[in-house]
C-alpha cells in the first residue's frame, strides 16, 4: 500500500531566489533575520544579510575561484561554532556556485580529514574557536593557511585567512544565478551534509536548490497557521550542532522564508538556553529528545517557555511518556510536534498536523507531495496497521552520496524508492516510530524495540538518560540497560529495581533480561542519537572482564 501527503505547488526555483524574492516569503528587507543570543540588538536584516551574500561570493569567486569553472565543482568545507553570519556564507557558497559541506566542530582532526579529502575542500572556513581544528585538518590534507579563513559575527562581521594574506573588504557583490529549469534544479548540487554514522563512518549527502525548495514550503504548509492564530512572531533559539541537517533547515531555510529572526548560541549550554528562552521570548523551537529530557528533570525549569507556540522533536525517537512530562514541564498550550525523517530526505518526512488531533508519542503525517510505503525483509508491503521498513519518495529525497556508488546501490530502490532503515507503523492516519531496522533485538521469535524500553526507564523519576542494546544470551539476544541515575539516586536505587520497573510495564520478551548497567552518560552524537555501537564494545569489554 502506498501512503501519500497532500498535494502542494512548490516554486521551481533555486533556494536563494525562494527565499529573497518569492512573494509567500514573510520577511521584508527590513526585517532582523539572524542576531548573536547574548545581544540580540545587534543583527542582520534581510537586506543586510541579501548584501553579505554577494560580499562573500564575490571573495569566494575572485580569490579562491570557487565556482569559476562551473557550478557543483567546488567544495567550501565550514568548521563553525553557531554564529549569526553563518547563513549569509551558506548563501555566499550557494551563489558562487560552490558547495557547501560542513564538518563538526567537535570533530578529531581525523573525522575532519576523512570529509574533506572526501569533498574534496578547496577552502575551510572556520569559527574563531574552530582555528586550531581547521589549521590541523588543512596541514593534514595539504591546504595552504591562505585557503583557512575565520568567519567572525560579533562585534563585527569579518572574513580573513588565518596567515592574514587576504580579507574580504565588502565592497563589491556577485548575484547568484536564478535558476528555473526544473531539471537543472533537481540535478544540482548545493550541499554535502554527513549522515550521524551512528552505524557505519559518514556518508555525504548531497542536496539539491529542489530538496531545499521543497523542504521550505512543506513545512511552512504545514506550521505556518499556528503563527499566524497566536498573532505572534517566529522567534527560534539555534542551539543545535551547525553541521546538522536539522540545523540546515531550522536555521537557514524555515525562519527567513516565515519572517522570523534565528538567535544564535555559539554552543549548547543548558543553563544559558533556559535563560535566553525566557529572556529573548522564544516562539518556535525544534530540539531532540536529550533536551527534552533535561526539560522535564531539570529543577530549574519555571516558566522560560510562556512564549512558545509551536516545539518539535526529532533526530530521534521520543516517547509518550517523555513528550507528556516534557509538554507539562513547559505548561504548553500549543503544538509540541514529533517530525519523523533523515538527512537523505532533506530533514523532515511528517508532521504533527495543526488541524487534526496529534496522539502523543506520533510522528505525525506525511508532508505534503510525499509517499511512503512500509515493507517486510521481502520489501513486500506489509498489512494494514503492521509495522515495517519505511521507503519514502518526495522531492525532497535527495539525489543520493558523494562519491558512494556502493552506498547508493543498498540505499534506493530499482525504482527510486529511498529505503530508510527505521521500522513505523501506520495507525489510524497517524506514523509512529517503532526503531531502527538495525537495532531491533530479536528475543526468540519476538522483536524489542530498544527505544520503547528506553522511553519507559527515562520515565522513572531517578533516571536522566537511559539506552538499551541487544546482548546474545543462550542462543538468542536479550535487551541490556544502560541508565545513568540522577545524584540524588545513586546508591538508593538498585539494578534490580530499573528491572523490576520495566517488568511492571511492559510483556515478558520485553524484559531487561540482559541486565541493568549503571553509566555516567549514554554516548550520544552531537545531534543526540545514541551511539550504540560504543555501547556494543563496551558490553564486549564487560564480557571479556567476566571471564576473567
Amino acid at each position: 500500500m502506498i501512503y501519500e501527503g497532500p498535494n502542494l505547488d512548490v516554486p521551481a526555483v533555486d533556494v536563494l531566489t525562494f527565499l529573497f524574492d518569492d512573494p509567500n516569503g514573510r520577511a521584508s528587507d527590513d526585517t532582523p533575520l539572524h542576531a548573536e543570543a547574548r545581544d540580540p540588538q545587534r543583527y542582520i536584516t534581510k537586506a543586510q544579510l541579501r548584501n553579505l551574500t554577494g560580499c562573500f561570493a564575490h571573495f569566494l569567486r575572485t580569490e579562491y575561484a570557487i565556482g569559476a569553472a562551473g557550478p557543483s565543482k567546488d567544495v567550501v568545507v565550514p568548521i563553525s561554532t553557531g554564529q549569526s553570519a553563518l547563513a549569509a556564507l551558506l548563501y555566499g557558497v550557494i551563489a558562487a556556485e560552490g558547495i557547501y559541506a560542513p564538518v563538526s566542530h567537535s570533530s578529531t582532526v581525523d573525522d575532519a580529514v576523512r570529509q574533506i579529502k572526501d569533498g574534496p575542500g578547496k577552502v575551510i572556513v572556520c569559527s574563531s574557536d574552530a582555528k586550531d581544528l581547521a589549521i590541523a585538518a588543512a596541514a593534514r590534507v595539504g591546504l595552504p593557511q591562505r585557503n583557512v579563513l575565520v568567519l567572525t559575527s560579533y562585534p563585527d562581521i569579518t572574513l580573513e585567512s588565518v596567515n592574514g594574506e587576504v580579507a574580504c573588504d565588502f565592497k563589491k557583490q556577485l548575484q547568484w544565478r536564478k535558476i528555473t529549469d526544473p531539471k537543472e534544479l533537481e540535478q544540482s548540487k548545493i550541499c554535502i551534509y554527513y549522515s550521524s554514522g551512528t552505524t557505519g563512518l559518514p556518508k555525504g549527502v548531497v542536496l539539491s536548490h529542489t530538496n531545499l525548495v521543497a523542504e521550505g514550503s512543506m513545512l511552512s504548509s504545514a506550521g505556518r497557521v499556528l503563527l499566524e492564530e497566536a498573532k505572534v512572531q517566529f522567534r527560534t533559539l539555534a542551539h543545535l550542532p551547525t553541521a546538522h541537517a536539522a540545523a540546515l533547515v531550522c536555521y537557514f531555510v524555515n525562519p527567513i522564508y516565515e519572517g522570523g529572526v534565528t538567535y544564535w548560541m555559539p554552543t549548547f549550554n543548558f543553563d544559558d538556553f533556559l535563560r535566553y528562552f525566557g529572556e529573548l521570548k522564544i516562539t518556535s523551537i525544534f530540539s531532540v529528545p536529550p533536551v527534552f529530557l533535561g526539560i522535564a528533570k531539570h529543577p530549574a525549569v519555571k516558566d522560560q517557555f510562556s512564549n512558545l507556540v509551536i516545539v518539535c522533536s526529532g533526530a530521534a525517537p521520543m516517547s509518550k511518556e517523555l513528550q507528556d512530562a516534557a509538554k507539562s514541564r513547559m505548561k504548553l498550550e500549543g503544538l509540541f510536534a514529533q517530525t519523523w525523517g533523515m538527512t537523505e530526505t532533506s530533514a523532515s518526512v511528517t508532521w504533527s498536523t495543526p488541524t487534526k488531533t496529534n496522539t502523543a508519542g506520533s510522528v505525525g503525517r506525511l508532508l505534503p507531495n510525499t509517499k511512503l510505503r512500509l515493507v517486510d525483509e521481502e520489501e513486500k508491503d506489509v498489512s494494514e496497521g503492521q509495522p515495517g521498513e519505511a521507503l519514502v519518495k518526495a522531492p525532497t529525497v535527495v539525489q543520493g552520496y558523494h562519491r558512494n556508488p556502493e552506498a547508493n546501490k543498498a540505499t534506493f530502490t530499482a525504482d527510486g524508492w529511498l529505503r530508510t532503515g527505521d521500522i513505523l507503523c501506520m495507525r489510524g492516519d497517524e506514523l509512529f516510530v517503532v526503531d531502527r531496522k538495525k537495532e531491533m533485538i530479536k528475543y526468540k521469535a519476538f522483536q524489542v524495540a530498544p527505544a520503547e524500553l528506553e522511553g519507559i526507564i527515562a520515565s522513572h523519576p531517578a533516571v536522566l538518560d537511559a539506552a538499551v542494546i541487544g546482548v546474545p544470551q543462550n542462543y538468542t539476544e536479550v535487551p541490556r540497560a544502560y541508565v545513568v541515575l540522577a545524584p540524588p539516586a545513586k546508591g538508593k536505587i538498585s539494578e534490580e529495581d530499573i528491572m523490576d520497573f520495566v517488568k511492571s510495564k511492559v510483556m515478558d520478551y520485553k524484559r531487561l533480561r540482559g541486565g541493568v548497567r549503571f553509566v555516567d552518560a549514554v554516548p550520544r552524537s552531537a545531534s543526540g542519537k545514541i551511539l550504540r555501537k560504543e555501547l556494543r564494545e563496551r558490553r564486549k569489554l564487560e564480557d571479556q572482564q567476566s571471564k576473567l
